[in-house]
């Protein structure tokens, strides 16, 4: 259907895309893309072991680890965000945890858990994206501050890796 370089010439113009959205996006945008990522890992990891494709659940439960762990919790600032942050670390904490059971013990049901918390989660920060004030402690930057965003460059690498799939 596609020759190799059509292949690679439509890969490299959706990376550039992928990488023009990550530079321009907030950093409200940018969790919802790990979010999304995340969600699309865990449901590619669930496929893949009813499929008992081992290797195959094991790179998308390492890539929803990577996003959960180094994006997401990367992200946080436990100074700004006080304990809201550090109860989302903690969240953050048992959801790796839950993936790296559902690996070792082909859980099902630790995947479905953690899919369900990422949803709900990332259902709250796309509903803080439509609300025109949101609380202090949610805001992934303060306005007009000269700090700088709270998404770290590693979490938009993740995002650019894995938010766009």
């Amino acid at each position: 259907m596609y020759s190799a370089s059509s292949r690679t010439a439509m890969n490299a113009y959706r990376s550039v895309g992928v990488e023009s959205i990550i530079e321009s996006a907030s950093p409200q945008r940018l969790v919802q893309m790990l979010f999304d990522g995340a969600r699309a890992a865990v449901a590619a990891a669930s496929l893949h072991m009813q499929r008992h494709d081992v290797a195959a659940k094991c790179q998308a439960i390492s890539q929803a680890i990577a996003i959960i762990d180094g994006g997401l919790k990367a992200s946080l600032d436990l100074n700004v965000g006080g304990k809201l942050a550090q109860n989302l670390s903690d969240l953050y904490a048992y959801m790796t945890q839950r993936l790296l059971q559902a690996n070792l013990k082909n859980d099902p049901a630790a995947l479905d858990e953690v899919s369900t918390l990422l949803e709900q989660i990332g259902s709250a920060w796309e509903s803080i994206g439509t609300n025109p004030a949101p609380a202090p402690a949610l805001r992934a930057a303060p306005p007009q501050s000269s700090q700088a965003p709270v998404v770290s460059m590693q979490s938009r690498r993740l995002a650019s890796a894995y938010g766009a799939c």
